[in-house]
């Protein structure tokens, strides 16, 4: 269907290559964890960046520290005046990564308990949406990206790649 004789555009999506170039080069680097963890849960899961700052370790984990295979979402897009509880799907792969960086956040002093927030900044804050932005950036150079994108493409790129593995539209 076209709107006003124009037909919609796709959204932008990263590519196969850019998602991988993304995760190796934050994983490879030491100052890329926390960085990489976040891209991850982006593209695993499709979370929005305001989303995704606003998690907390509780939301993520369970009491003995093991990262949750599903959790409902506290902070989310509202479309309607009573939203129905939106509910987040982890995989293994990416529940394996929060477990080694919750490990991590514990051994560099973090705090982990579960009103904690699950990404901060070097000073110990929540990460901000401007800070998101700014690594996405940054770790996009990196990465050898021919072309500039925004944070918000990795949200049709998680569902371009769940539903190339699940076929579940």
């Amino acid at each position: 269907m076209t709107t006003y004789g124009y037909a919609p555009k796709p959204p932008k999506t990263l590519t196969d290559q850019e998602q991988r170039a993304l995760l190796k080069t934050t994983a490879e680097h030491r100052r890329g964890r926390r960085d990489h963890v976040l891209f991850s849960l982006a593209l695993g899961t499709g979370l929005r960046e305001h989303e995704l700052i606003a998690l907390n370790l509780g939301d993520v984990f369970d009491d003995s520290g093991r990262p949750r295979r599903r959790f409902p979402l506290r902070v989310f897009k509202r479309s309607a005046s009573e939203p129905a509880t939106q509910e987040v799907v982890l995989s293994d792969n990416v529940r394996d990564k929060l477990h080694k960086f919750r490990n991590w956040k514990k051994r560099r002093g973090e705090s982990v308990e579960p009103d904690a927030p699950l990404f901060v900044s070097r000073l110990g804050r929540r990460l901000s949406l401007r800070q998101v932005r700014h690594a996405f950036s940054v770790w996009q150079k990196g990465a050898g990206f021919e072309r500039k994108l925004s944070f918000p493409p990795l949200r049709p790129s998680a569902c371009s790649n769940i539903y190339r593995r699940t076929k579940d539209i």
